[in-house]
């Protein structure tokens, strides 16, 4: 499934701030269990009001998910939602054809056998130019 450009969008979004973008590193180090939000805000140092902000803000982008555990909450991983955002960045910005552009003719290279002495006509260059120092 391919990711549409608004959902891509809120991810980025979410994702372009330092705190939330260490809150899914951590997350997805740690693998589809999660954590509680306690320990994430005591391994990234961050007040309990600070890290809901962030882990709210980080679900909403549908990058995380919670799940209740008693008095906790565990955030998890919302790993293909992930991995549709870097299909989507691959897909979007690896730099090839698009429909609107077409291919830029190939410059045109020296001959191979140029293109070989060239190093070595350089190096002498500045091999002669050290000894007459």
């Amino acid at each position: 499934m391919t990711m549409k450009i608004t959902a891509a969008t809120r991810a980025l979004t979410a994702l372009a701030q330092e705190t939330r973008l260490g809150i899914v590193r951590l997350l997805v180090k740690v693998g589809p269990d999660g954590l509680v939000a306690g320990q994430i805000a005591l391994r990234l140092k961050l007040a309990p009001a600070t890290s809901s902000f962030h882990l709210s803000q980080l679900t909403q982008a549908g990058l995380i998910k919670p799940s209740r555990e008693g008095r906790s909450i565990r955030y998890s991983p919302v790993l293909a939602t992930i991995g549709e955002l870097l299909a989507f960045l691959e897909e979007n910005l690896s730099g090839g054809p698009t429909e609107k552009s077409t291919p830029k003719p190939a410059a045109k290279s020296a001959p191979k056998a140029a293109a070989k002495g060239a190093p070595k006509a350089a190096a002498a260059k500045k091999k002669a130019g050290r000894k007459s120092r």
